[in-house]
């Protein structure tokens, strides 16, 4: 069974959150520990000879240390590049947190030190008219680890999907900052310090922009071990 499930969220789309997945799942493997990746709900698949692929579910699937079937680290495919519920309603199907939740406890039986579970979007992405996917992780009970992308108004952002994820009962286990765009954000360092400073949970790194790089290589801007604490 998995000694440790985290679940990692953003404080909004194209924040990152695979690339910051990705090298959590590296910096673990350079650790020693055995760590597995997985998006149980993935839209903006392509078609393939293979079936439905996702690009994001395929990079996780790619850190790991343990060799796993595309199904088994992407359960629901989806097509179109929208938001997952309306994928999947257009694609005739019925998403539910229930069913989400038993994808990853299933995954949770597999005898690894770190199980990460990447979400979609934002900490209320609709799952379907009454649920969102912050229900899949206080149905789990695992600690969240929340990427922000620097640029401007994500203070505001962290801050509040800081507040929602606690008011759900939740550890926010960490944070990481991430350049998501080549752009440099305007008083950089004085963002920084108010988020370390108000957020409440350890920043895990800094990621800078790098083009085109590999999650081995972010992961050196990263430390993970307050995830294996307790």
């Amino acid at each position: 069974m998995a000694k440790k499930t985290v679940f990692v969220t953003g404080t909004d789309t194209e924040v990152g959150k695979t690339m910051v997945s990705a090298a959590i799942l590296e910096a673990a493997k350079t650790a020693g520990k055995r760590a597995l990746g997985m998006k149980p709900i993935a839209s903006g698949c392509e078609n393939t000879p293979e079936g439905l692929r996702n690009e994001d579910a395929l990079i996780l699937q790619q850190a790991a240390t343990e060799t796993l079937a595309y199904d088994l680290v992407n359960p629901i495919a989806l097509e179109p590049a929208i938001a997952p519920h309306v994928a999947a309603a257009q694609a005739g199907r019925t998403v539910s947190a229930g069913r989400l939740v038993g994808f990853c406890r299933g995954m949770q039986m597999r005898p690894v030190d770190l199980l990460l579970i990447e979400g979609a979007g934002g900490w209320r992405v609709p799952l379907n008219e009454r649920e969102t996917y912050s229900a899949v992780p206080r149905e789990l009970g695992v600690p969240v680890v929340l990427v922000v992308a620097l640029r401007l108004g994500c203070i505001n952002q962290a801050l509040l999907t800081a507040e929602a994820i606690r008011n759900d009962g939740l550890v926010l286990a960490g944070w990481v900052a991430n350049h998501a765009e080549p752009a440099v954000m305007s008083c950089e360092q004085e963002t920084l310090d108010y988020l370390m400073e108000h957020i409440g949970a350890p920043c895990l790194g800094v990621i800078p922009w790098i083009e085109g790089a590999e999650p081995e290589i972010l992961s050196g801007y990263l430390d993970v071990d307050v995830l294996f604490e307790n």
